[in-house]
């Protein structure tokens, strides 16, 4: 609970306001007037320099909520999956106590789109990449990726300013069709040999999780996947190609 609530009383910034402030209201409140911290003001200069861990975190949870709604129904089942998908990225306690607020979440009516705008005007690219990373893996929890999660998933990250090549590409690391590989390094089928490889190296400077540094260990190990995720495609084309 410690770092949830250090998360909570000290980092979240721009979270505090706009409709994702809004939404949050009372969890806010009941969880940091127990931990002794104080929610620090908004300071939107500082908030576009640095992503806190507390704001993305809160952010995060909200448009997972969205998600979790996006069929109409949320299972027992899917709130196990998304415990268990938090614990691995965050830990035990932090994930038990997010799942408590997240109960809450589904029980409000979140303006996704809102919510999105004041994310992107608030929250670096690659932050806002790797959210979308999270919200796919969600969505996949249950072993499939249902066309109204994609369809406002992808909504989602339009909203937030994320690229198209960008979206395809996270979307092929979970949805595997027919050129998977050359989509998730955001290329053709019909790429030379040596563009494979410059294109490689563009998306793992991309995805390094080097670029989630500044907002703690917790999300830099988490983003290591998408970096994975980009060795795995890249190693299966070497193989179809014999490239050396």
């Amino acid at each position: 609970m410690a770092k949830f609530a250090k998360w909570l009383g000290g980092g979240l910034g721009w979270a505090v306001g706009g409709p994702i402030g809004a939404i949050l209201g009372f969890v806010i409140g009941s969880v940091v007037d127990g931990t002794g911290d104080k929610v620090k003001p908004y300071d939107g200069a500082r908030a576009r320099r640095q992503t806190t861990a507390g704001g993305y975190f809160m952010s995060l949870l909200v448009l997972i909520a969205a998600v979790m709604k996006a069929d109409g129904k949320v299972m027992r089942s899917e709130l196990d999956y998304v415990k268990e998908f938090l614990r691995q990225n965050f830990g035990e306690d932090s994930a038990a106590e997010a799942v408590k607020m997240l109960r809450d979440l589904l029980d409000q009516t979140i303006p996704v789109t809102d919510v999105c705008r004041q994310i992107r005007m608030n929250m670096h690219y690659s932050a806002r990449l790797q959210m979308v990373h999270f919200l796919f893996g969600i969505a996949q929890a249950d072993k499939q990726v249902s066309q109204d999660e994609l369809k406002l998933i992808e909504h989602i990250s339009r909203e937030m300013g994320i690229s198209e090549s960008d979206i395809i590409s996270i979307r092929a690391m979970f949805i595997q069709d027919t050129g998977y590989a050359y989509k998730i390094l955001e290329i053709g089928q019909d790429a030379s040999d040596e563009e494979v490889k410059k294109a490689y190296r563009r998306m793992a400077m991309k995805y390094h999780p080097d670029k989630l540094a500044t907002m703690g260990e917790e999300f830099q190990q988490a983003g290591q996947e998408k970096f994975r995720k980009v060795n795995e495609a890249y190693q299966a084309i070497k193989k179809e190609r014999n490239i050396v």
